[in-house]
């Protein structure tokens, strides 16, 4: 018998070492994969989603002729660190670089070189000095440099970090897994100036977000009295700042033409080519951008406007003396009015059943007033929260008698709201209910009163009448 145990024991270990290894070696797999040991060749830079926009742009009737002396970091923004100090800058510190390429592709400017302008005057002297020792006096002069129609200033002048933070994770018997992210966010503001007057032009601005995401699993347990089972997994992504900011930089180079071209700054070669659809589109963005906060939701919103009238359908479980409740279908009519930017109330009409296996069966009408707290009122999709109470209403033989056929109850919920249109919203939900009086299922027991949960979907219509 004790051989037969021990046996078994390490017929057990066996198979669980092997597990270990090849779990060992999938997770080696996996992170070779994730993360190479092998050196990389060179490669051309990665073009961000703005090259493509340029090519779509018309040709001008004449480049203009454009000059940076220095678009530089005006952040003095240091990397953050949560541990140590760091003296290493947030953002490049070559954004003059990057500006005077995205300048370059995007065929509208003739850039002139103005940043490293001390290293080719002393060139052009070296260049005259030697031509004057080889030639003398006959060498002639060098052609002259030419001159810029407009400058181009501003800088980077925002980096901001944390401005969201998040996560979520869950574990359970020694398993689990967890996620994390953070975005940090640069903003570049560009003008352009008059060499010959000293007027500024036009100024734009733009703003990128950087993202950065962590997501890891893990397995701890006791697969035996004294052995312990342990595995850990993770990947993390981090957008590269120097990428953000050539996007950054690119789009506020964008947005100097297609503006500069609505103001008449420069034109198209093709007159026609005004009603492109890249400044059609670019037009558009722009409205949408004025009306957009820090975070990319909307200041303003027609969400919601006015009273509103819907339906939803979903069930009914019952909660009470009864054991092994069922589910009964049930549904409502309500109208809604938004009384304040997070706020509204509502009013409801509804019918359903309640029902316990080998229990009771019964079916009921009920009218609720509700308040409603939108949390991101104008976002297309918004959590929401609501609570009130209501009366339940049996369809009982007798007279109409609070206790017997006719409860008070109180109610809370919450679910989402999806906004097809800013008339047409699209909601679901879970909504718990207690009687403030016991009895609804016909018994009277313990100190607990009963109640139900009320899960629906439904689908509401915003007049914009008395907003």
């Amino acid at each position: 018998m004790w051989r037969g145990i021990l046996m078994k024991g390490r017929t057990t270990s066996v198979v669980l070492v092997a597990m270990l290894f090849g779990v060992a070696a999938l997770l080696s797999g996996c992170m070779n994969y994730l993360a190479p040991f092998e050196t990389e060749p060179a490669k051309p830079g990665n073009e961000t989603r703005v090259q493509d926009r340029f090519d779509e742009l018309p040709a001008p009737s004449e480049q203009v002729v454009a000059a940076v002396y220095r678009f530089r970091d005006q952040t003095g923004q240091y990397k953050p660190s949560q541990n140590v100090a760091s003296w290493s800058t947030a953002v490049t510190q070559g954004s003059t670089s990057i500006l005077m390429r995205a300048l370059e592709r995007s065929g509208w400017f003739d850039t002139i070189e103005r940043e490293g302008l001390s290293n080719l005057m002393n060139e052009r002297q070296i260049i005259s000095s030697m031509r004057q020792m080889h030639e003398g006096d006959g060498a002639g002069p060098l052609p002259p440099l030419r001159f810029a129609g407009i400058l181009l200033e501003g800088g980077i002048v925002g980096y901001d970090s944390n401005i969201l933070t998040g996560g979520a994770g869950a574990r359970y018997f020694g398993a689990g897994g967890s996620g994390e992210f953070r975005q940090d966010q640069v903003t570049i503001y560009l003008r352009a100036v008059s060499t010959q007057s000293g007027r500024v032009l036009k100024t734009v601005h733009t703003t990128k977000t950087i993202i950065s995401q962590k997501v890891d699993v893990g397995l701890f347990r006791f697969v035996e009295p004294e052995r312990i089972l342990e595995m850990e997994a993770g990947y993390t992504f981090n957008e590269p700042p120097v990428q953000a900011v050539t996007e950054a930089i690119e789009e506020a180079v964008f947005n100097l033409i297609v503006e500069g071209v609505q103001d008449g700054l420069w034109s198209p070669a093709d007159e026609s080519d005004l009603q492109a659809e890249v400044f059609q589109r670019q037009e558009e963005a722009l409205a949408r951008a004025e009306n957009l906060n820090a975070f990319n939701r909307m200041r303003t919103s027609d969400n919601r406007r006015g009273f509103g009238i819907g339906t939803s359908a979903g069930a009914i479980r019952y909660q009470g003396d009864f054991s092994d409740p069922l589910l009964r279908a049930g549904g409502d009519v309500y109208t809604r009015f938004n009384v304040a930017n997070r706020w509204g109330l509502g009013l409801s009409f509804g019918a359903g059943g309640l029902a316990a296996d080998r229990g009771f069966t019964r079916q009921h009408y009920s009218t609720e007033m509700q308040a409603f707290y939108y949390m991101l009122p104008h976002s297309r999709v918004t959590p929401y929260f609501t609570a009130g109470g209501g009366l339940l209403m049996q369809t009982a033989n007798g007279s109409f008698e609070f206790g017997r056929n006719a409860f008070p109850y109180a109610m809370a919920g919450g679910g989402l709201e999806w906004m097809a249109t800013p008339q047409l919203g699209i909601s679901a939900g879970v909504q718990g209910n207690i009687a403030l009086m016991d009895g609804i299922d016909g018994r009277s027991l313990g100190g607990a009163h009963d109640g139900f949960w009320t899960g629906r979907v439904g689908i509401t219509y915003y007049t914009g009448l008395f907003r």
